[in-house]
């Protein structure tokens, strides 16, 4: 039976199913990449993060963090504003203009809070001073002075931290909007985009790529499994933007896996690459995931990249494009077992080709691609699809002076 290909759109109805099931509200994972998960009655919740406050307020919205940062100021300046009042209510500087004051020009609370702010902040506009009459009034200032050393240093800390977290460089490395299914050097291969949209690139990564499925019984037990994804080239120096590809093969969970039953399927592509930043020397993971409606069939994605005469130059808004590849509906357990042949001739050095084995070799060719060679004060040169003979072929349109290198 000869093998059937057909270019798939993912809204193509020949390939839905009246028993699909219905698309889940929420995912395990977001496509920015924190895990939709909500923890409920922690024991003892809030004392762990009391105890580690540095990393609670890491985690902590900016707003948030600013709120705390406000008080931590103004609850401090209050408190030690109240104590300075109570010393010069004590020693009778409130009551009697003419008495020795503890503080100098603090006859009121107003006046003890301006000189608890003054103090901290050390603006000293010149009014406000301590004298030599009251110990206790030189103990606090000096606790205030050795406290306000502490919020400062905690604050600038926490922010420079915060800053430099690894949060923020994680959202200058992306993946492709959608992963795709076609053919790579004859196999049914898994592929998906990462690129870093940073000019100071990173060191070295891995990717890794993970099926994930949850199944909820009948008593409220959920199970949730995690199966490995074998990829091709783990380790990738990201300085363009690179097309990480998982080979379909035995062993594969998506081996068996036909066209009909990835629109059927209930489960989540979780991928992440974990990679060390050039310029800090900080290890980061970026994550995100795919669901299978987001898995195309029939896809490749798009040429990016362009090699002129000075350097490479890549065209970010081609990096989640694809275009329809002709891909066989067969899962690629089926498509290994019709790519064998049924017979093969025995005792025979040199067999002849047969017409027809010559017509599948032709149908499993996978797409040309070819780099230009362009010039940058020439214009860009224009991309046209021509079909011709069964094969999909993409031809650039160059000017006459242009040479054209084929891959």
């Amino acid at each position: 039976m000869p093998k059937q290909y057909s270019s798939v759109s993912p809204n193509d109805d020949s390939v839905k199913t009246e028993d699909r099931p219905q698309p889940k509200n929420h995912r395990y994972m977001r496509k920015e990449g924190h895990c939709n998960i909500v923890f409920r009655h922690v024991p003892e919740e809030w004392l762990l993060f009391v105890t580690d406050i540095f990393t609670t307020l890491l985690e902590i919205r900016w707003r948030v963090m600013f709120l705390i940062f406000a008080l931590s100021y103004i609850l401090s300046w209050l408190l030690f504003g109240i104590l300075f009042w109570l010393i010069a209510l004590a020693h009778g500087d409130i009551k009697d203009d003419a008495n020795d004051p503890c503080m100098f020009e603090v006859r009121s609370f107003t006046a003890a809070f301006l000189f608890s702010l003054e103090t901290q902040t050390t603006i000293g506009y010149g009014f406000r001073g301590m004298s030599e009459n009251c110990m206790i009034a030189i103990i606090v200032v000096t606790m205030q002075d050795v406290i306000s050393c502490f919020i400062d240093a905690f604050v600038i800390g926490i922010i420079v931290a915060k800053m430099a977290s690894a949060k923020r460089r994680a959202q200058t490395v992306g993946f492709s909007h959608c992963a795709v299914i076609n053919l790579r050097n004859g196999y049914l291969c898994l592929s998906w985009r990462v690129g870093d949209f940073r000019q100071y690139h990173l060191v070295e990564g891995t990717a890794r790529a993970q099926i994930v499925r949850s199944m909820v019984h009948t008593t409220g037990k959920v199970d949730v499994t995690y199966e490995d994804l074998a990829i091709q080239q783990r380790d990738i120096v990201l300085v363009t933007p690179t097309t990480i590809f998982h080979r379909i093969e035995p062993g594969s969970p998506l081996f068996k896996m036909s066209l009909a039953d990835l629109r059927r399927a209930d489960f989540e592509l979780v991928v992440s690459f974990t990679y060390t930043d050039d310029s800090t020397g900080m290890l980061h993971q970026t994550r995100t995931s795919y669901s299978p409606a987001e898995i195309l069939w029939g896809q490749g994605f798009q040429e990016m990249i362009r090699v002129s005469r000075k350097y490479y130059r890549v065209d970010y808004t081609l990096f989640s494009h694809t275009t329809k590849v002709l891909v066989p509906e067969v899962s690629a357990e089926e498509y290994e077992q019709k790519k064998q042949p049924q017979s093969s001739p025995q005792y025979s050095p040199r067999p002849s080709p047969h017409p027809s084995s010559w017509l599948q070799e032709q149908h499993l060719k996978p797409p040309m691609v070819t780099v230009e060679l362009v010039s940058d004060s020439h214009p860009e040169p224009t991309v046209s699809t021509a079909q011709t003979g069964g094969q999909h072929q993409d031809t650039l349109t160059l000017p006459n002076e242009l040479t054209s290198t084929e891959i």
